[in-house]
């Protein structure tokens, strides 16, 4: 009998997929906050232009996207394997070793290079505040931190957002690309229950439709975020 939907259903494969689909949106959670960590660092670096740190981020982004991502998963995996592995045993999961450091350095490619597209997004956006928004600040007296706080940090905000959304839906699709070092995501479920049962189109295709459904609810939220800083703006 030919293998289809409920035969996918029926062993158990909806299941499998679904927990595939979580560890996805878990890594591209968790590698989106620490390359927004690190975009919103470098971004004032560069937008500052402090030498010669500026020097160091311009070599980072330059790097990290003119080198493809699969690559600097591999770099990144088997340079460092055996250093997360002693990590995370010392910290009293040897059990869960290589999901472990599978995990870990998924997080750290992904969030590295979803930092870099971060960094320029928040320089762009830095950079398209008016300056004379921040010269009135001055004029008036107005401490740096307070000026960052009150004008500097709100518009930058809302003019990255639209960027910002970019990088995430990047980052959730770059996340099937960390199937390589063994994690048990979204695409590599998809991968073994293709081989495991031979119907290869039923299980990608399954995979496209919970990508799809995942950008399309992100995009929804970061419709919503546009909306709320733009009245809050006209207020």
């Amino acid at each position: 009998m030919e293998f289809g939907l409920w035969q996918v259903w029926e062993a158990g494969w909806v299941t499998a997929i679904l927990q595939g689909a979580a560890v996805t949106i878990a890594v591209g959670v968790v590698s989106m906050a620490a390359g927004l960590m690190i975009g919103i660092v470098c971004g004032l670096i560069k937008w500052a232009r402090i030498f010669p740190l500026s020097l160091l981020v311009d070599g980072y982004t330059s790097v990290v996207r003119g080198v493809p991502e699969l690559l600097i998963i591999y770099l990144l995996f088997f340079s460092s394997v055996e250093f997360v592995t002693k990590v995370v045993t010392a910290f009293g999961y040897a059990g869960v070793a290589e999901s472990g450091y599978a995990f870990v350095i998924a997080v750290i490619a992904i969030g590295a290079i979803s930092g870099a597209y971060s960094t320029e997004v928040v320089r762009g956006a830095l950079g398209a505040i008016p300056n004379g928004h921040i010269e009135a600040a001055r004029a008036l007296g107005l401490p740096g931190s307070r000026i960052f706080r009150r004008i500097i940090a709100p518009q930058m905000l809302r003019i990255a957002v639209p960027g910002i959304n970019n990088v995430w839906q990047t980052t959730i699709k770059d996340t099937a690309l960390v199937s390589v070092v063994g994690l048990q995501e979204l695409m590599r479920i998809s991968y073994v229950g293709a081989n495991s049962t031979r119907p290869p189109f039923i299980f990608y295709l399954i995979a496209a439709v919970v990508y799809l459904v995942i950008t399309l609810v992100s995009q929804a939220g970061f419709d919503g975020i546009e909306r709320v800083l733009r009245l809050r703006t006209r207020k």
